[in-house]
């Protein structure tokens, strides 16, 4: 029995780089049919990016378009037009990210394409809802999170790096796209009820601002009262009338900070300099207790500095420095193995190198390996983050620029003259450069 929850839905994908194709592979990986529109010659602009090896897809390209089938095709040619019109009349979901027009210029609007076929869901992702002043903003995904007050309340609080810092883990776009997939497959199911397709729009600033979400709790604290217990400033520094940059707090009401350990050696290195353990001071009498006997610092227990939660709160310098010390000496793996036990909430910090090395991992959906074929080989890639009792997603290969065309061109009933000449005219392949005339003889 095939159990893919989407099989059978067929998705037209006028995506690129990330906040689009992140979407339409997990569509590709719950089942459904993806046909992904590229260039003629072209293809996916991360195909040529950061690539390690010329001849090669980079792995930007393969970790994001697995699944799914490439069709070259130019759509301002006037086959182009007609064939991804007849595209657009089986499809049940059409998913673009291009610039705010693009769609509108070549005549794939929302309403255009709702016109062609009413059942046709379409999902959109631009950089800022339609009613932001910022909506013309050309917009990478640092530009979502610096507009969405995610970089203002990151980075260190104080000294010469007290600046707003975009995380470097890309928040803004596979975030995106993820957030595009919930309102994708919520259309599909109304779509059952209403027999209509709707129009989802996505931005990237509401992808990243529904991240920052406990942010805008800081911020109406902060008006109310003035100051916020959980941060460093507190309750010597002082509050402006921003959240703060957080540097390593963990941002509720409990004490979380990044410790220094010893390096375990391996890829725990100190030229990389992950040599850390994070750990969180809860704030139940009975949790501190216990991570009191874990660390050895029971004097705590009768000290009125510390055996509150509200004057932990009060005197996190202390707290820090003397955790700090007892951590100094151990590695992260020593320090998660000791508090673990205690119920302490800890974790190493983990580099890329060492999580993927973590074989666990590999369980058919946290991590999984993809056989690409050729001089690419077997990659590694993160799949689909959430499991289902009974289904689980198969992970192919990424498809050659322009691979499935002619498989998809005679699935739509055309001839092998008519896919012959389209790939002549420049509608699925570059139209040949002329010729240069040979210089005159002297």
């Amino acid at each position: 029995m095939n159990t893919a929850p989407l099989q059978g839905i067929k998705v037209i994908d006028f995506t690129e780089v990330q906040s689009g194709p992140s979407c339409t592979q997990m569509l590709a990986w719950l089942g459904a049919d993806v046909i992904k529109i590229e260039r003629p010659g072209v293809g996916d602009a991360t195909r040529k990016e950061l690539q390690f090896d010329p001849d090669c897809p980079s792995f930007y390209y393969l970790q994001l378009n697995s699944d799914k089938k490439s069709l070259t095709l130019d759509a301002k040619t006037p086959d182009g037009k007609a064939i991804l019109t007849k595209l657009v009349e089986t499809a049940d979901i059409f998913v673009e990210n291009l610039h705010p027009g693009a769609m509108d210029k070549l005549g794939f609007s929302w309403e255009a394409v709702h016109k062609l076929n009413p059942k046709c869901i379409y999902g959109t992702i631009k950089g800022f809802p339609e009613s932001s002043k910022y909506k013309d903003l050309k917009a990478y995904e640092p530009i979502a999170q610096v507009t969405a007050a995610a970089a203002s309340t990151t980075g260190w609080y104080e000294g010469e790096y007290n600046i707003p810092t975009q995380s470097g883990a890309a928040l803004g776009d596979s975030n995106t796209g993820m957030h595009l997939l919930i309102g994708l497959l919520a259309a599909l199911v109304q779509r059952e009820k209403t027999g209509e397709g709707c129009y989802v729009y996505q931005s990237m600033h509401n992808a990243c601002l529904n991240l920052c979400r406990i942010k805008t709790r800081d911020q109406l604290t902060l008006d109310r009262i003035g100051y916020l217990t959980q941060f460093m400033q507190y309750p010597n520094g002082k509050f402006g009338d921003c959240v703060p940059r957080s540097g390593n707090t963990e941002g509720s009401g409990v004490l979380g900070w990044t410790y220094k350990c010893k390096p375990a050696g391996g890829m725990d290195s100190e030229v990389d300099a992950n040599n850390y353990a994070y750990i969180i001071l809860q704030r139940g009498a009975k949790d501190f207790e216990l991570a009191c006997q874990a660390f050895g610092f029971e004097d705590w227990l009768t000290n009125p500095d510390f055996n509150t939660a509200d004057a932990r709160d009060r005197h996190k310098d202390e707290i820090i420095k003397r955790i700090g010390a007892w951590a100094a000496d151990k590695t992260k793996f020593e320090v998660t193995e000791i508090l673990s036990k205690y119920g302490v909430p800890v974790g190493p910090v983990l580099s890329t190198k060492e999580m993927m090395s973590d074989e666990s991992l590999y369980d058919g959906n946290t991590l999984v390996k993809i056989n690409q074929g050729g001089k690419v080989g077997e990659f590694v890639t993160v799949g689909c983050p959430f499991t289902m009792s009974n289904y689980q997603p198969v992970y192919g290969p990424a498809p050659e620029l322009g691979g499935n065309t002619v498989e998809v061109l005679k699935a739509y009933g055309y001839t092998d003259e008519q896919i012959a000449a389209f790939a002549k005219n420049g509608t699925t392949a570059p139209m040949p450069k002329p010729e240069t005339p040979a210089a005159p003889a002297k």
